[in-house]
């Protein structure tokens, strides 16, 4: 972060979800702020990627989690959001001022911390660091991993798409070209054609690396989604962020469905006007997995090493608000006991 961080009460939320995906959308300036109940508590850090609260989907999923430890663990937290176009050297500043203000443990939103946080962790071997979506085989020991299996999800995602589609033609768009985002194309496109290897699947990126401006960009999303439309695409799955909030606008207005991702989309307020067309989100839990990784620290007990958080351990899900996907509920639940069972195998890559 390029401006310096500033202290300021933190103003709980019911949905930060909606917060995430929302701050998605770039914001001008770097900020961060600190609150918690008291000078005896653990005080943990939190640097999220850009956008941070507001975002209405994954940063907004961290900032649940946190919100959660702060209310019912009684724990100081600091937050500090990332900007778009921000140099790796902003990213380690930002770590390594949570480390001098006395935040430990550290978690960083997003793989793209990987290098920040594996530089900033050798040099503070007493400071505890989580990374949420990333692992390294390079990392320090007192780095954790938080994962999920974004697959398994979207590969229901995928069945929920094959069933509800009119023209047998769907669409997936994806944020940045990144090997954790082919994870949900890998699981949607294979849980689309387990229902009808027929069906037709349309994918666009917005960016590839090292612009990951496609996490960040309504427009681009909205346009992305519109090209998909032109084609013939009834059913749209976006994972891209506050892009998708594009997405999702484009698809609702031609009045077909759309799938969020990460939080449940069709409960946040900044897209209440379009959650009658979206079908289901492929929830990712990343508040369970801050709560976690928090409580066990808290408790004494750090995570450490790799801890993935899968269909079976529900760190991954579809929502059900709205109601539209009540009635293939069987076929769900059916594909989810395949998953969770071993029968099914989701792949991980396109």
């Amino acid at each position: 972060m390029r401006r310096s961080m500033k202290l300021a009460a933190v103003v709980l939320s019911g949905s930060l979800g909606i917060a995430s995906l929302a701050a998605c959308g770039a914001k001008s300036t770097d900020t961060s702020t600190a609150s918690g109940s008291g000078s005896g508590s653990l005080k943990v850090g939190m640097a999220y990627d850009i956008g941070g609260r507001g975002d209405q989907s994954f940063n907004d999923s961290a900032a649940r989690g946190l919100d959660n430890a702060k209310a019912q663990l009684g724990v100081t937290v600091s937050e500090a959001e990332a900007k778009t176009g921000e140099a790796e050297a902003d990213k380690e500043t930002r770590l390594s001022s949570l480390v001098t203000a006395g935040f430990n443990p550290i978690i960083a939103v997003g793989f793209v911390y990987q290098p920040a946080v594996e530089k900033v962790a050798k040099a503070n071997p007493n400071v505890k660091f989580a990374i949420i979506d990333s692992s390294s085989t390079t990392q320090p020991s007192n780095v954790t991993s938080l994962t999920f299996s974004e697959q398994e999800g979207s590969y229901l995602a995928g069945v929920a798409a094959a069933n509800k589609t009119k023209t047998k033609h769907v669409g997936f768009i994806g944020g940045v070209q990144s090997e954790l985002i082919k994870k949900f194309e890998a699981g949607y496109k294979a849980g689309v054609k387990s229902v009808d290897p027929s069906i037709a699947v349309e994918t666009t990126y917005l960016t590839t690396p090292p612009d990951f401006t496609g996490f960040n960009d309504p427009g681009k999303g909205k346009e992305a989604a519109q090209g998909q439309l032109d084609k013939g695409a009834d059913v749209i799955f976006s994972a891209a962020g506050s892009s998708g909030s594009g997405a999702i606008e484009a698809v609702a207005m031609a009045g077909k469905w759309a799938i969020g991702v990460d939080s449940d989309q069709a409960n946040q307020p900044a897209l209440a006007k379009y959650k009658d067309h979206i079908l289901t989100s492929m929830v990712k839990n990343v508040d369970t997995a801050v709560f976690t990784y928090i409580k066990a620290a808290k408790d004494g007990n750090p995570l450490t090493g790799i801890k993935n958080f899968d269909l079976k351990a529900n760190g991954v899900s579809l929502a059900t608000t709205g109601g539209f996907i009540d009635d293939i509920k069987a076929k769900l639940d059916a594909a989810t006991q395949q998953i969770t069972s071993g029968a099914t195998k989701v792949p991980t890559a396109p």
